[in-house]
């Protein structure tokens, strides 16, 4: 299974808040297919921000921060980005709470290298539109390259 799985299957476990120990998370994760030990399990519970807190019941468990943490990288501007997704004709950015008509602002700025007509954003989410719905995934890599440069 991909890398990608497994984050997602790790933030699927966090989400109930039942596990408190990297050993549960391994025998969840194993179950669910992957090859995953205890130390590689703490480095993907650091990767994605997991803490330990309380669930309802009062146990102390891992879960996922309720809010995203502060960015921390030298490059402010691509920590403000969770992820970038598309379809066949559009293209979905990802953002931290608060930070997408910055971004949004900034791709529309830059349109003609980035290949898009335009952007709308909301808080935390960008619907890009592109200028090709024939090359999207292609503007998804020029999107990148935009803001890998404006840092």
């Amino acid at each position: 299974m991909t890398q990608k799985k497994l984050e997602e299957d790790l933030r699927e476990l966090l989400t109930r808040g039942q596990v408190a120990t990297q050993e549960e998370i391994c025998a969840h994760l194993q179950k669910a297919g992957h090859d995953i030990n205890q130390s590689r399990a703490s480095r993907l519970l650091r990767k994605i921000g997991a803490v330990k807190s309380k669930n309802e019941y009062g146990q102390i468990v891992y879960r996922l921060p309720k809010e995203p943490a502060p960015p921390t990288s030298a490059n402010l501007l691509l920590s403000l980005i969770i992820d970038i997704v598309a379809n066949e004709q559009l293209i979905v950015i990802h953002c931290q709470p608060g930070s997408a008509a910055m971004v949004a602002r900034l791709l529309d700025h830059h349109m003609e290298k980035a290949q898009i007509i335009g952007t709308v954003a909301g808080d935390d989410t960008i619907l890009v539109v592109p200028k090709s719905t024939q090359h999207t995934k292609e503007t998804m890599q020029s999107i990148k390259k935009v803001l890998a440069m404006l840092y």
